[in-house]
């Protein structure tokens, strides 16, 4: 496991969160590139598209799920580079967002791309991560 990028991205994430919670929360949006990518501050009780509003202790059970695999995973398998570096981006954004839901309640999204919901580092870690596992996944298969 690389814990130095897992760290990175939670240091990032959390850092960007409070900045989102101090300056972002007071204006609700910021346009940086006008109908295009704005920073639009949303306090997100659900999951990806706003599904299962409210489900604070089932995001925290499933994330401590998902956390508790990947460590039995790594811990039982020789990983190369391709999923050590999926893996703790997804470690990362989980942890990230679990901080979240547990302080806050809710998780702090900021990042809008028009015409996609809106997002935070810890999201797009997950995302990325998810990619690589699956890049490593669909070359190693059989």
């Amino acid at each position: 496991m690389n814990y130095v990028l897992i760290i990175v991205i939670l240091i990032l994430d959390q850092l960007s969160k409070i900045l989102a919670l101090r300056y972002l929360a007071p204006v609700g949006s910021i346009p940086i590139i006008k109908n295009v990518f704005h920073l639009t501050y949303v306090e997100n009780r659900g999951a990806a598209f706003g599904i299962l509003q409210n489900q604070k202790l089932f995001f925290v059970i499933f994330a401590l799920l998902v956390l508790g695999f990947i460590w039995f995973y790594a811990y039982n398998n020789r990983l190369n580079k391709v999923m050590v570096y999926g893996l703790g981006l997804v470690v990362g954004g989980v942890v990230g967002n679990l901080i979240d839901r547990v302080r806050l309640g809710f998780v702090v999204d900021y990042l809008h791309i028009m015409n996609f919901p809106v997002f935070n580092i810890a999201d797009s870690a997950v995302t990325i991560g998810i990619v690589l596992i699956g890049i490593f996944i669909l070359r190693h298969d059989g």
